[in-house]
């Protein structure tokens, strides 16, 4: 009985103390925004017949669709080609800026916003990797996913590196001005009506909690009297930050669990040639000679559609097994690397890779980010002064010396 109570203790311990994945979960946040931002600047020229206002799917029947769906996008609030081209450049550079990690509670948010907003516009426009993305922009907004690689971190850092001198950071012009703005925008769009949900319920709920919550915190770390206020918000970041990061890493699962599944039900991957037809398809051929080369091997043909209907079944259940999962998740994205090239579907492929990231081992993060450290260092120093990248935690120096502990310890 005592071991099991010790057990329950450190796993509510480890749940609120910190939020988990840190690599991971800013590994999902710059390949989701890297996706995004690069499909919407490929598709540039051809914005105005994927969501523009005079698209072959109009205003009318988007509005008649969204009505029933109750889906939220904010294209819809005017038929202005100005209104248009606006929420479009807004959401390339909202992916840029959660790209970098800069201000990354707002510019989640605003992430969503975009994405939510475009792909709602035309929901016949799409491919599975766009429903990926659509999923993980809201999951994204409940993560702590800035703790490391990021600006957001960067400033933290310095403003901790201040603390241990003995200074006091300075007030923070820029974030105010960014929730100012922001709430007054939403306060705008509320007395429109422009956003369904009452008090209890709906999109009109959920911005305004959100923006709430973000004063809240500022108030927590600038007025509050002690510490205390602030450890509590700690902690119920973590938690919720550690739920989603659950919830992401289920997302995966589930899509390769019903994508294997449904595979095994098709006649075609039954008797190995399913890979066979998408390759004499023309629209997923860009490389034809390619595609030809693939499919004139049978054995290859058949070899890579029952591997694809094997590791999509079995990918959840060797979670259990490190050693089993690093080797299946290589092969997973070596294959849509494959099909992003063979095939001609990069950014389907991109969100499925951003996606598989989320089990990724820390310490190949690790290696990855000090080589990519690295690369940096030798391409300024040859424009010029090296400068100071992140540094290592000095054990003498606390990063937070007014947060000793932020945790239940049951």
């Amino acid at each position: 009985m005592n071991g099991c109570a010790a057990t329950i203790t450190r796993g509510i311990a480890r749940v609120t103390e910190a939020a988990l994945g840190p690599y991971q979960s800013a590994v999902i946040r710059i390949g989701f925004a890297a996706t995004w931002m690069l499909f919407l600047l490929r598709e540039y020229p051809h914005r105005q017949e994927m969501y523009g206002p005079d698209g072959p799917w109009n205003l009318g029947l988007a509005r008649q669709l969204v009505d029933s769906n109750h889906a939220f996008t904010i294209l819809l609030w005017s038929d202005s080609q100005v209104w248009f081209e606006t929420v479009y450049a807004l959401a390339i550079l909202s992916a840029a800026l959660l790209l970098l990690g800069w201000r990354t509670r707002a510019t989640s948010v605003l992430f969503m916003i975009g994405v939510l907003s475009l792909q709602n516009r035309s929901v016949f426009i799409g491919d599975g990797g766009d429903n990926v993305i659509h999923l993980m922009a809201i999951y994204l907004v409940f993560t702590r996913c800035a703790q490391v690689w990021s600006l957001d971190a960067r400033r933290d850092r310095f403003a901790g590196e201040a603390r241990a001198r003995g200074d006091r950071p300075g007030p923070d012009p820029g974030g105010r001005a960014l929730w100012a703005g922001l709430g007054l925008a939403l306060a705008v769009a509320t007395g429109a009506g422009r956003i369904e949900g009452g008090v209890l319920g709906g999109w009109l709920t959920v911005f305004w909690g959100l923006w709430a919550v973000q004063a809240l915190w500022w108030a927590a770390g600038r007025l509050a009297r002690t510490a205390q206020p602030r450890i509590l918000l700690d902690v119920l970041a973590n938690i919720v930050h550690n739920a989603a990061l659950m919830i992401i890493m289920a997302e995966a699962c589930l899509i390769y669990a019903t994508a294997g599944w449904y595979k095994i039900q098709g006649s075609r991957w039954q008797d190995g040639t399913a890979v066979y037809y998408p390759l004499h398809l023309s629209s997923f051929s860009p490389w034809p000679a390619l595609s030809e080369l693939m499919s004139e091997h049978g054995t290859l043909v058949l070899l890579v559609t029952y591997g694809t209907v094997a590791i999509q079944v079995a990918f959840p259940f060797t979670l259990f097994n490190r050693r089993v999962k690093n080797v299946l998740l290589a092969v997973m994205m070596t294959e849509h690397a494959v099909i992003a090239v063979v095939l001609g579907l990069p950014f389907f492929s991109l969100a499925m890779i951003a996606a598989d990231s989320v089990f990724l081992p820390t310490s190949f993060l690790l290696f990855l980010g000090a080589r990519a450290a690295r690369a940096r260092g030798r391409l300024f120093s040859r424009r010029g002064p090296v400068l100071p990248g992140p540094r290592e935690p000095d054990p003498g120096v606390p990063e937070e010396p007014e947060h000793p502990h932020v945790g239940f310890t049951a």
